[in-house]
């Protein structure tokens, strides 16, 4: 393919040069040779969200990243990005240049079209004055309509700073085979101690308090807080190089915000109209430091993250948000305050937009359907270690068992066979299948969860603990498997079988882990039934 010359309107619309937050100063073009105070390119490369067509390309200039601003003057910066066929950019087939605001602090978005269905290609940004950005790798999907013969999915997320290293995204990406990464959220944390206030708190083999890590200033409220705390967690190496690596589809659970945040309410009892602020720097700055869609750019403080990506006939990715829209959470302990008392036979995690959007896209001819959230979906028992019950996962699907109802009684009124959910959050590895009903967990199921560990959060873990004693030694014949060590997962996705692989880290709170298979489990798309192989 030989490259494509493209005008300055349509590189700034089509090519996703972000022209649509305003128009471009001729004094852009005064910027000097000599304005970086270092390396621009100290926070790497990434992309994301593929089409079959192409993807959406992302950095942020920070030749000084803990420093105010990025270490970046408060001007805009013309940013040049290439696409290349080949590693060594013999073959350029796009290139263009976009603009990096300090309004974005200074992020950069381009929205790449054009492009080949299920290949790879290699991009960089370059800057006047500095040497080129690291070289970042992506894959395109499918074409529509054409079953790939096996896409390559990961799945990742919860990945505290303070409870150890990043060693398994070293691993992720040395992957050569894998498409795509699924980041299901808690990509940084807002808490400002080592080991956080209390409920952080790990320890090491010894027993002492785990201070491995420590999170540069206090917990995060305003837009400068965010966006330090996000180039931090960017700045290590290892997560650098997965995200160089792959493109991510990216989604956030709480701790992008505050800890077990519910719309327009956190934990704290904050009056919903000051916490709207917060959340409306913390959406801002995530959305600067993902490698997400214009459709994800923020509007009055909202950000609308659920969205769909098809990977041609062979799976449609319907990757939702079950925190902007939920109601707040039910109250499970006496004297548990800033929570709902009731409702469960209304209360929604979804909110009716986002579930009416749902429904409607599971009516497709797709081999699989990737239900991509946050949290546990499936009905768990929990026990106390005296066996005593223990009171209901209220920030899961538990907690809003109306929506669960409604969403697996879609899936069997559509009689889909194929429908696989996957999330996180709980910081353990987690699989099993979903009942059709809530009071028959061993009865029939409408789909298989995988549900995946943290990179760090809760550190090293292991096979059995109290975080998952709990549900190991209550009724639940419908978990086949659960462990609270860290790590990612793996998804193989062919026409005729899903493989989910359960990958484990040895530790996390010194670095050098090692990574391993603990378990693969498999299903076929006529039927939800699950099996450990």
């Amino acid at each position: 393919m030989t490259g494509i010359a493209l005008d300055r309107r349509k590189l700034l619309t089509a090519a996703g040069g972000l022209a649509f937050v305003g128009g471009v100063s001729l004094q852009t073009r005064a910027w000097g040779a000599d304005r970086f105070s270092g390396y621009p390119f100290t926070l790497g490369v990434a992309s994301g969200d593929p089409w079959p067509d192409g993807f959406v390309l992302w950095t942020r200039l920070a030749p000084q990243p803990l420093e105010p601003h990025g270490g970046m003057p408060l001007a805009v910066v013309p940013v040049r990005w290439e696409v290349a066929e080949d590693e060594r950019f013999g073959r350029i087939v796009q290139t263009g240049e976009t603009y990096a605001r300090p309004e974005l602090a200074h992020s950069v978005h381009v929205e790449v079209e054009g492009l080949q269905p299920f290949r790879h290609y290699w991009y960089r940004f370059r800057v006047e004055g500095a040497e080129a950005s690291p070289v970042g790798r992506v894959r395109t999907a499918p074409a529509p309509g054409q079953t790939a013969d096996r896409v390559r999915m990961a799945v990742a997320g919860c990945q505290a700073l303070y409870h150890g290293w990043f060693d398994a995204y070293r691993h992720m990406s040395r992957d050569a085979d894998l498409d795509v990464v699924f980041h299901y959220g808690d990509y940084i944390y807002e808490g400002g101690a080592a080991h956080g206030a209390g409920r952080y708190e790990i320890r090491d083999a010894s027993g002492a308090v785990f201070d491995g890590r420590t999170h540069v200033g206090g917990e995060i409220y305003s837009l400068d807080d965010y966006r330090r705390r996000y180039a931090q967690y960017q700045s290590d190496p290892d997560l650098q190089a997965a995200q160089a690596a792959f493109a991510f589809i990216s989604s956030f659970d709480d701790h992008e915000v505050d800890n077990d945040w519910a719309s327009a309410y956190d934990q704290d009892g904050t009056p919903p109209e000051v916490f709207a602020l917060r959340r409306q720097a913390a959406m801002q700055a995530w959305y600067e430091h993902m490698p997400v869609r214009r459709s994800q750019f923020p509007r009055l403080g909202e950000v609308t993250m659920y969205r769909r990506l098809d990977y041609g006939g062979l799976m449609r990715m319907h990757v939702l948000d079950t925190r902007s829209y939920r109601d707040d959470q039910l109250c499970v302990r006496p004297g548990h305050k800033n929570c709902r008392t009731g409702g469960e036979a209304e209360a929604t995690i979804l909110g009716q937009a986002q579930e009416g959007w749902l429904n409607h896209g599971l009516r497709n001819e797709a081999v699989w359907n990737l239900v991509a959230q946050q949290v546990f979906i499936m009905p768990l028992k929990g026990v106390n270690p005296q066996g005593q019950a223990l009171p209901a996962f209220n920030d899961k699907w538990d907690g809003y068992p109306a929506s669960r109802r409604r969403l697996v009684q879609t899936i069997s009124d559509l009689k889909l066979t194929n429908v696989v959910f996957s999330g996180g959050d709980a910081h353990m590895h987690a699989v099993g299948s979903v009942p059709l009903r809530d009071d028959e967990p061993d009865g029939p199921s409408v789909g298989a969860e995988f549900l995946c560990s943290s990179i760090t959060s809760n550190g090293d873990g292991a096979l059995r603990s109290p975080n998952v004693a709990r549900f190991l030694d209550a009724d639940n014949p419908h978990l086949a498997l659960c462990n609270d060590l860290r790590g990612y997962q793996t998804y193989d996705i062919t026409a005729r079988e899903w493989r989910t692989d359960v990958m484990v880290m040895d530790q996390v709170q010194k670095p050098g882990g090692q990574i391993s298979r603990i378990a693969s489990f498999a299903l076929a798309p006529d039927s939800p039934e699950l099996h450990r192989i």
